[in-house]
């Protein structure tokens, strides 16, 4: 081989080591682009859709809050077979102690601690959140509705 071919693979080498060094220190970086997350909590909840609490459940995209979670649980109704189940603590800086999403009815998710608005279905669509709302399984049977992680 020549001295210029054994060059070229040198520095083909270090440039695929460089870069492979720049990834993985950025993987364990400490920098201000990293968001928190959001602790993890034990879900197991169950929902009577014909309570009086969940009404809005009649309608799709009708949404109500239920206990669970790390800072409880948003439920929507897609349509009348599927359900979402959606964490309240905002991913958005998660450990701020106003991090919680609420339900404009019929319209959106809200943050009102940073602004960020959610669809329902989880994703984000204004504010500073990137990162979808924690989404928790779901299962009807009957007129129970099953959440868990």
């Amino acid at each position: 081989m020549s001295v210029s071919h054994l060059l070229r693979r040198a520095t083909v080498a270090a440039a695929l080591l460089a870069g492979l060094l720049l990834a993985f220190s950025a993987c364990n970086s400490t920098g201000s682009n990293v968001q928190p997350q959001i602790p993890l909590a034990a879900v197991n909840e169950l929902l009577v859709l014909t309570d009086q609490q969940n009404a809005n459940l009649r309608f799709d995209n009708g949404a109500v809050y239920h206990k669970g979670g790390v800072r409880g649980l948003i439920v929507v109704r897609q349509n009348a077979s599927t359900y979402l189940a959606f964490e309240r603590n905002c991913p958005y800086q998660p450990q701020d102690t106003c991090a919680r999403i609420f339900i404009n009815p019929f319209v959106q998710l809200y943050d009102p601690c940073c602004q960020s608005q959610f669809s329902f279905t989880g994703q984000p669509q204004g504010g500073p959140a990137s990162l979808p709302l924690r989404r928790y399984n779901t299962a009807l049977s009957g007129n129970n509705l099953t959440i868990t992680n």
